[in-house]
């Protein structure tokens, strides 16, 4: 159930047309009236005798009583109360219930026999109703309303309870502004899948994922189509800004800015600059050293994309053991990455990526704040991607995408986990769903780079295959039948095979892969395991142009290495 505190208005009898009338779209259904302050009150929807105007003279009466310095400069009080999509129609005497129960709730009319306000539940549709109220209590004084907002929340997590609805997840005060019911009625009469208000939050975050200062950002939403008006102080300053869709107008004919802040918490130009004023990126190397990042060419996409793989990896680590200050900068920054892989994918997985981002939109934010500037590896990832440019589907770009994903599905699936912890249930929710769009993304970007390794993995010989298997089984001996029996072994030899040929220990591979964090949520392990080798070991990512390592071409590739300081170890796991 979704109550909602709308804007505190001056006319009475404009709320009630409104609310009796047929609606901007004539979605209005029978209106009339389930609950009031009096149970005589007149009905203008079912009573043919009873008139708007008659009604909005008994809810206006306490304010009209009062001397004018005493009444509220905006007196008329809207409160929205809808059911979700999959709850039950509810009756009128349920709605009547409910009514009563969120005036009492908020202070617009206490049961517990104190002075009210007069108000009026009307019901238009099967899964909503209204609530208006004038703020002027019987008493003539002004009813106590602090925190009204979170307070019909709280009591509408108490009716779901009561009346077995979906039970939704109990906000924190950090989700961005919902779209308004004229926004949503123009998007669906523009024929638009999401508001406006919607499509520029994704945009402008896309502009910001890896921006390192105001002009680029400026330019990166000039870029994308966008309507820029900079607010500039007299002394040139930046102040804030506020972006328009080209075809976004008002009645008028002009288009309709929204600022940062009323996009997200996080968009305002404030908390933007957050980002770009932290310590500048460090990298840490396989040896656990930080060195300062050095001046760099753009990377292609598939360097990029290999490049934010190891970055996830190292949010993955931060957010199993790190401060929550460092996580939810983490978190925030796995934001800026899904924004910029949305950004820059191929056809085939744009529209899952995007709804992952879109998602996990809602995750990035918490009332934990973010350490700044630990983060930055993860945010010159984004910036990276977004350099990189658009990949293609295919060859090492696909493959590289595929590692990406299989790695940004663990570090989202962790960020619901932190968030569960802290009991922040709307962003643990939210990183879920962003997970579950990871998963048909992965599938939709893995499909043939690992049909090329299981089709090199049917060609190896079967000794080859039994001598992996043993590698497996002493590596991993509580994973290995899983791992065996799975569709995708074949694909994790012809790994294991490469890495072999290129000088690894299969076996170290194995443990340092599966021994840093648990698998259980994977949907293949085998697969996890793929790419966390090929991302070690340095394989590339597609193996279509590599050599077949059959068994003579690995004796070979051994045999270089043997030495007496050698400490490798055969296939069978005996020391050389």
């Amino acid at each position: 159930m979704i109550p909602r505190v709308h804007k505190r208005g001056t006319r009475t009898i404009g709320l009630l047309y409104y609310l009796y009338g047929p609606g901007t779209h004539e979605e209005h259904i029978d209106p009339h009236l389930v609950a009031a302050w009096d149970s005589l009150a007149p009905d203008p929807g079912r009573d043919p005798d009873a008139t708007h105007q008659a009604l909005q003279q008994l809810l206006d009466l306490p304010v009209d009583s009062v001397t004018p310095s005493r009444r509220p400069a905006k007196h008329v009080w809207h409160l929205s109360v809808r059911a979700a999509p999959e709850d039950p129609v509810l009756s009128d005497q349920q709605w009547a219930d409910i009514a009563r129960r969120m005036v009492s709730a908020t202070g617009i009319a206490p049961d517990d026999g104190r002075p009210g306000c007069r108000w009026a539940a009307v019901r238009h549709a099967d899964d909503h109703i209204h609530i208006i109220a004038t703020l002027v209590r019987e008493d003539g004084r002004k009813p106590r309303l602090h925190a009204d907002a979170a307070r019909s929340q709280a009591e509408a997590r108490r009716i779901e309870i009561d009346y077995g609805l979906r039970r939704l997840d109990t906000g924190d005060g950090t989700a961005a502004q919902r779209p308004t019911s004229a926004e949503r009625h123009k998007a669906n009469r523009q024929q638009r899948e999401r508001t406006p208000r919607e499509e520029l939050r994704e945009t402008v975050r896309r502009a910001v994922a890896g921006a390192q200062g105001e002009q680029e950002f400026l330019e990166r939403l000039a870029a994308a189509g966008l309507l820029v008006r900079p607010k500039v102080a007299p002394s040139g300053d930046l102040l804030g800004y506020s972006v328009a869709l080209p075809d976004d107008r008002n009645s008028k004919g002009e288009p309709v800015f929204y600022s940062g802040t009323k996009l997200a918490p996080d968009l305002s130009l404030p908390r933007i600059r957050e980002r770009w004023e932290a310590t500048e990126p460090s990298i840490q190397d396989s040896t656990g050293v930080t060195a300062d990042t050095p001046l760099r060419a753009v990377p292609g996409p598939a360097t990029a994309r290999r490049t934010a793989t190891n970055a996830a990896w190292q949010a993955v680590l931060v957010l199993d053991s790190g401060d929550d200050g460092l996580i939810a900068a983490h978190i925030a920054a796995a934001g800026e990455v899904l924004d910029a892989l949305a950004k820059t994918s191929a056809a085939h997985t744009r529209k899952q990526l995007s709804e992952a981002a879109f998602a996990f939109e809602r995750a990035s934010r918490s009332h934990v704040r973010a350490a700044r500037g630990q983060d930055q590896v993860l945010r010159q990832a984004a910036r990276d991607l977004v350099q990189g440019g658009p990949a293609l589907g295919r060859g090492e770009d696909g493959a590289t995408t595929a590692m990406l994903i299989d790695m940004a599905f663990f570090l989202v699936t962790a960020a619901a986990a932190w968030h569960s912890k802290k009991e922040h249930a709307q962003q643990a929710t939210a990183a879920l769903q962003a997970a579950e769009h990871l998963r048909a993304a992965y599938r939709a970007a893995a499909g043939h780079p690992m049909a090329v390794l299981h089709q090199r993995g049917r060609l190896l010989p079967s000794a080859v295959h039994r001598r992996h298997a043993a590698v497996v089984r002493r590596a991993l001996p509580e994973l290995a039948e899983q791992v065996l029996a799975e569709a995708g072994w074949s694909a994790l030899a012809s790994t294991l095979a490469d890495a072999e040929a290129a000088g690894h220990d299969p076996a170290g591979l194995l443990v340092q892969a599966a021994g840093r964090r648990e698998l259980d949520t994977a949907d293949s392990v085998s697969d996890v395991l793929v790419w966390r080798l090929r991302r070690i070991a340095g394989l590339p990512a597609d193996a279509s142009a590599m050599p077949l390592h059959s068994t003579a071409a690995t004796r070979k590739s051994r045999s270089h290495m043997d030495g007496p300081a050698d400490t490798r170890r055969d296939g069978r796991g005996r020391a050389r």
